[in-house]
């Protein structure tokens, strides 16, 4: 393979993952806490972009219990998040990666 076939390939790569993060600020995934008791949505670029907390889950002399949950919802969300991301990723590369090359050495 030439230089310029090099140059070509990697531009093409470069579109593909462009369009592909693109798209993952459009998907999202929602995770529970507690029973489903908190929400968190998150995007496909790992942005919280939802909370809903049932009303039942608040209570003055706990609140401690609902920070938990808070915490324990946006972690999940950003964990599925960042698996659909790598997943999407994935697909919208393939056959252009060397073989064995694994997308989280690129940070994604």
């Amino acid at each position: 393979m030439n230089m310029q076939d090099m140059f070509g390939k990697m531009m093409e790569m470069q579109e593909k993952m462009n369009a592909a993060q693109d798209e993952l600020a459009d998907k999202t995934v929602t995770a529970e806490a507690g029973g489903g008791m908190v929400k968190v949505t998150a995007n496909g670029a790992q942005e919280i972009t939802g909370i809903e907390i049932d009303p039942e889950a608040v209570d003055p002399d706990d609140l401690e219990l609902l920070e938990d949950l808070v915490i324990a919802g946006v972690n999940k969300a950003l964990e599925d998040a960042s698996d659909m991301a790598q997943e999407e990723m994935k697909d919208s590369m393939g056959g252009m990666l060397p073989q064995g090359m694994d997308l989280s050495q690129l940070g994604l």
